[in-house]
């Protein structure tokens, strides 16, 4: 498969503060374990994915939705010969910038930062987290992840050019990531479009009939399901589908990643690196599919009645609790109302919304405004 390209080990550039290398584990089989041993990382269990936990106790969560992703993302690398411990590492760290309530969360503190000419980005935040505010260490801040990590973090959902943000100028801007992190992204689509049929299902939204009328790649799916298992129930002929979904885009992400590779004639890790344009990369036909899934998404699921007044809700709670912490800043826990005396208070009460659970973000919003609408 694509052997040579997978990135070695012993040529990381390391970690920010050096250390002796274990006797037993590589060095990403390490940021692997800290990521899973970190608070945030923990706190992913009671963060929104998509639905929120109170419809049903079945749907995904930010954590579950990671589990998944690593799932994925571990076949790929396998299949392909790649590095499978930083692909692992890269996956379970993807989403540990996540704010509170899934996307409307995030769209809410970037809308607040941007009234002081600043920005919420959850890749920025992530970073943030993993080089200062985890504290499990005597030695240094942070976890000291390989460079390699934290380059896969900020670049996993887009390349950068040089001075763009200049926060990111350490991690090789004008140059591609690594093709182990260059799978997150994919992964992580397929994971997400996928789970996100399935909590529809659940929620009542939507039919495997629905998808089979608005994704074409899917239904032949559907009527083989339906030919093949006419006395199954609903449920069990609607798992068996996605099933097979599911393996037709992880299928042509192998596909697609092969024939990428040797379009660009690519021969080493560092020819991934110096290639114009991202090696991984879905089959025509798989791409076409997968954004079809996403167009029927959006306009039945994310769209939806259901999910906008739980949207709507969560966002005018962000903007409230965010602009009482910001102008009464000595309202904030510790160490955060120290913080706020020697750095911008939009950005210090940010991170504390940011880190925040769900649940914990109404307890603080009741605590300090009142009853949750």
């Amino acid at each position: 498969m694509l052997a040579r390209l997978r990135f070695p080990v012993e040529r990381s550039r390391g970690r920010r503060y050096p250390e002796p290398e274990h006797p037993y584990r590589n060095a990403f089989q390490r940021d692997r374990d800290r990521v899973v041993h970190s608070r945030a990382f923990r706190r992913l269990e009671a963060k929104t994915q998509v639905f929120s936990p109170g419809l049903s106790d079945h749907f995904r969560n930010r954590l579950t939705h990671t589990i998944e992703v690593s799932q994925i993302a571990r076949t790929l690398a396998r299949v392909l010969e790649l590095d499978e411990d930083l692909t692992e590492a890269l996956a379970l760290a993807h989403d540990i910038g996540h704010p509170p309530f899934a996307h409307a969360g995030e769209e809410e503190l970037n809308r607040q930062m941007a009234r002081f000419g600043d920005r919420f980005d959850h890749n920025l935040h992530a970073l943030r987290i993993v080089e200062t505010f985890e504290q499990r260490y005597a030695r240094f801040p942070g976890l000291n992840l390989s460079f390699e990590v934290r380059e896969g973090m900020v670049k996993h959902s887009r390349d950068l050019t040089p001075g763009e943000y200049p926060e990111f100028d350490a991690y090789l801007p004008g140059l591609r990531p690594v093709l182990e992190a260059q799978l997150i992204d994919l992964a992580d689509e397929v994971a997400y479009n996928t789970a996100d049929l399935d909590d529809a299902f659940a929620a009542g939204l939507i039919t495997a009939a629905d998808i089979a009328g608005q994704v074409p790649q899917y239904r032949p799916i559907y009527e083989a399901v339906e030919v093949q298992f006419p006395g199954a129930t609903d449920r069990e002929r609607f798992q068996e589908g996605l099933r097979q979904l599911i393996d037709l885009l992880v299928s042509g992400l192998i596909e697609g990643a092969v024939e990428s590779a040797r379009e660009a004639q690519v021969s080493s890790a560092e020819d991934v690196r110096a290639c114009p344009r991202r090696i991984a990369a879905f089959t025509p036909e798989t791409a076409a599919a997968s954004r079809a899934l996403k167009h029927f998404l959006f306009a039945r699921v994310y769209g939806s009645a259901a999910l906008d007044e739980d949207r709507r809700r969560s966002m005018a709670m962000v903007a409230e609790l965010f602009r009482f912490f910001e102008e009464r800043p000595e309202r904030l826990p510790q160490p955060y109302a120290g913080q706020a005396l020697a750095e911008p208070a939009h950005q210090v009460v940010c991170d504390y919304i940011a880190g925040m659970t769900d649940a914990f973000f109404r307890r603080t919003y009741e605590q300090t405004i009142g009853p949750v609408g």
